[in-house]
């Protein structure tokens, strides 16, 4: 299905003004929205559409106190300030959903090597987690993707006894401009690319 593109606004609005947040406002992020917002992520592309993120939203103040003891100093304020941060983990199980996800055939054989199922894991959970970016965006909502925080400590307080491990977490809501700068520099296309 091809359409028209987006106009500059909304280019604006994904990418061009987005900006990563460190401080947030009192809006809160309740049930509804973290749905709404589900809702367009599992429609993202993943390797036959296997799906493998998981996620939990930390919103009530225990989760985030929780998840705040895992995170490295510079981000504890981050994580108890924001209305929700969620936890994106990739399941390494994400197989046993096939028959469900891709039901004209069994492709479990093609994730049956660990090494695999564990690189299309982290790749496709990567994946997601841009989608999640992109559809909070979307749904007028701002982002603060973090990765410092300690993954063992993360994965045994949300994902323990489970095939599931984490890959990132993201804060959610309405951002506020402490702690903004310019934003940083991006490589030129002749630097990132090449047309062969």
């Amino acid at each position: 299905m091809s359409g028209t593109p987006l106009d500059s606004a909304a280019l604006d609005l994904l990418f061009r003004e987005a900006r990563t947040y460190y401080t947030w406002d009192k809006t809160p992020v309740g049930e509804a929205d973290l749905k709404a917002l589900y809702d367009l992520v599992k429609m993202g592309p993943t390797s036959a559409n296997m799906s493998p993120a998981r996620f939990r939203f930390c919103a009530s103040d225990d989760a985030k106190s929780k998840l705040s003891a895992c995170v490295g100093a510079n981000n504890k304020a981050k994580v108890l300030a924001a209305p929700v941060t969620a936890v994106i983990g990739f399941d390494l199980a994400f197989a046993d959903k096939a028959p469900e996800l891709f039901p004209h055939m069994d492709v479990r054989p093609w994730f049956a090597d660990p090494v695999m199922a564990r690189e299309t894991a982290f790749r496709n959970s990567s994946l997601q987690a841009a989608y999640f970016i992109l559809a909070a965006r979307a749904l007028g909502w701002d982002t603060g993707p973090m990765s410092g925080f300690d993954k063992a400590a993360v994965d045994a307080a949300f994902w323990a006894g489970t095939s599931i491990e984490t890959n990132l977490i993201c804060s959610l809501g309405k951002g506020t401009p402490e702690m903004m700068w310019p934003r940083l520099p991006r490589l030129a296309f002749e630097d990132a690319a090449a047309i062969l």
